[in-house]
């Protein structure tokens, strides 16, 4: 009996490319250690924004159980399944995704790139992966609209503002700008205690970069007496220098930068904390999904539920808030044995998605057969962006989905629909 001939895809064409071009990759590697690595000398001389986007809160231990996590849960494939021809696609309220990845929302993403946020967007679009931008970005909610285009899929990520009057001009500004849901970062009310950063007082929105967002804000900036701008930051990012001209030269754009950029900070990471009963002001302002992206207790994503929010993230944020906390995939594993969230998956009522530890397709494949819908990916593209722009980020984000494409064919799966929630079936806990 001769066998069928694989269908083509965008995904094992660019697997395949890889072998009979004979180029070397845009990163130099497709092993994550390696790009992760290069990442870092490429930013040697600005060393201290790559440990922003590399390190985590305290000893980050919660960052090392995220990567724990995952290594503890093995990979059991099955095997002669016809998986001659492969499906990643999947549908997200009721929208069609390419693949069940997404672009994390990481901000002042301009530290590392001089194309920022402008170059993510773009490559999210060129490779059909959701973007979801960050309330910190280093450019404003329109510019990074503008780069991800007229078909690119893009949710908006929101730091919760202190006043009403804020937040309700940021949805609008987003909601004009095609962003079609709303993601609310619940665990970063404050910024979390990170010894990497404090050791050389980094902190780039007291700079003025990261509240791009801010300052393009019509509200925010009528307030502080000026007008609304759409910024493009300096790379590289060097905050010495924007002090030094600020406190030392009487610089007016320098203190105009950092005056705005302690009230920016002062509304989105106020440390004002935020109620399950706040919820319904967002619901009043939001015409569309609401995700709550921070959950890692049962108890608050069937909270969630109650409230009738349509999806949650289980996330910590990649172990940067809380440091000594549990692996975001074994908080997952906990929750998804929920008998409550199980059934409002099933019905449809609420779409749950995972974050926090993500590096591999194969780790892909353990968080849906764990649950999860959808993925997001944030370190990764960042060493991209860092080390090629644009092209560094498509890489990431190619070799992501490829290599789950290929993983779930070998693990005995020929749609990823049919891996959600396959957890006894295709994982196995091991100790590590």
């Amino acid at each position: 009996m001769t066998a069928a001939p694989a269908q083509p895809t965008r995904w094992m064409k660019y697997f395949m490319d890889v072998y009979g071009q004979a180029k070397p990759p845009v990163l130099g590697s497709f092993a994550v250690k390696e790009i992760e690595d290069k990442a870092r000398e490429v930013m040697k001389d600005h060393l201290p924004a790559y440990m922003y986007t590399f390190g985590s809160a305290g000893t980050c231990s919660t960052d090392v159980a995220n990567r724990r996590a995952f290594n503890r849960w093995k990979i059991v494939p099955a095997m002669l399944k016809d998986c001659t021809n492969r499906n990643v696609e999947t549908t997200i309220f009721g929208e069609k995704l390419h693949a069940p990845l997404f672009v994390a929302p990481v901000g002042v993403q301009g530290i590392l790139h001089a194309d920022g946020e402008l170059a993510t967007a773009k490559a999210a679009a060129a490779c059909g992966i959701p973007y979801i931008m960050s309330s910190a970005s280093s450019r404003s909610i329109e510019d990074i609209a503008k780069a991800n285009g007229p078909h690119g899929q893009r949710w908006y990520q929101l730091y919760w503002p202190r006043t009403d009057e804020i937040t309700i001009s940021l949805l609008n500004r987003a909601k004009a700008a095609g962003f079609t849901a709303l993601v609310i970062t619940l665990d970063t009310m404050l910024l979390g205690w990170r010894p990497h950063d404090l050791d050389t007082a980094y902190i780039p929105f007291f700079y003025g970069v990261g509240i791009q967002v801010g300052l393009s804000d019509p509200v925010f900036m009528k307030r502080a007496g000026y007008d609304a701008v759409h910024e493009t930051t300096k790379f590289p990012f060097e905050p010495e220098k924007i002090r030094n001209a600020a406190l030392n030269e009487n610089d007016a754009h320098a203190k105009k930068a950092m005056k705005l950029g302690k009230e920016w900070l002062g509304e989105t990471n106020s440390g004002s904390f935020r109620s399950w009963e706040d919820l319904q002001f967002i619901k009043d302002h939001w015409d569309g999904p609401i995700i709550l992206k921070g959950i890692q207790r049962a108890s608050d994503a069937e909270k969630a539920i109650d409230m009738g929010i349509h999806g949650i993230i289980v996330s910590n944020h990649g172990g940067r808030q809380v440091d000594g906390a549990i692996g975001s995939l074994d908080a997952f594993a906990k929750i998804m044995r929920s008998t409550k969230v199980l059934k409002a998956q099933a019905k449809g009522d609420l779409t749950v998605l995972f974050d926090s530890g993500i590096r591999t397709g194969s780790d892909v494949i353990k968080a849906m057969a764990m649950g999860a819908q959808g993925v997001l990916i944030a370190r990764p593209f960042m060493y991209g962006l860092a080390i090629a722009g644009q092209a560094g980020v498509e890489q990431v984000l190619m070799q992501t989905v490829a290599d789950m494409h290929i993983t779930m064919g070998l693990c005995g799966y020929s749609d990823i629909n049919d891996v959600i929630g396959k957890r006894d079936e295709l994982l196995e806990p091991v100790d590590d």
